[in-house]
């Protein structure tokens, strides 16, 4: 099922600040243009796909309901009971995020959202770039949303409070660092 004319907008979503900016951006722009939304959680196990080759027994927690769980749990947190009030479906995806994203998006018409958070040279080195990937990869059009401005905002206030340096919360509704 695809909104009007097979439009779908296809966003990436794991519960980060990042994510939850391009999820209310992905809402966004399926109300605008009529299309349905497809909120792709993908999900890898937690020792890796190759640990997971030599199990002979079965996991005691069924990793698959725990995403597609997480999943409800983000749109709930996101938009409440209601919904994101428009049309959606969700998909749970085993697998990176890049290449999930990619596979989830796989129409001409469809527009891949994703959360384009700030990405510091530790975490460069260690975590493949999901932007990257999607934009060389995709055969849709790739809208990378920026992180929220409170994100830098927040950060500062936490790194403030772990060093128990002063700190006036009035400064975040002023709007000044």
């Amino acid at each position: 099922m695809s909104g009007a004319d097979g439009r779908r907008v296809v966003v990436g979503v794991s519960g980060s600040m990042g994510s939850l900016t391009a999820l209310h951006r992905a809402v966004d722009e399926a109300r605008r243009t009529g299309a349905e939304l497809v909120a792709v959680l993908a999900w890898l196990p937690p020792d890796g796909e190759a640990a997971q080759r030599h199990v002979v027994t079965p996991p005691p927690i069924d990793f698959r309901r725990a995403a597609a769980d997480r999943l409800l749990e983000i749109i709930e947190d996101a938009f409440g009971n209601a919904g994101p009030g428009v049309p959606w479906q969700g998909v749970i995806a085993r697998g990176h995020p890049g290449p999930a994203l990619v596979e989830a998006a796989d129409r001409a018409g469809d527009l891949l959202v994703i959360g384009a958070g700030r990405r510091d040279g530790l975490r460069r080195l260690l975590f493949p770039s999901v932007v990257r990937h999607c934009v060389a990869h995709a055969a849709c059009p790739v809208l990378a949303v920026p992180p929220s401005p409170l994100v830098s905002d927040l950060a500062s206030a936490h790194r403030r409070l772990n060093r128990w340096l002063r700190f006036d919360a009035r400064r975040l509704t002023e709007g000044t660092p």
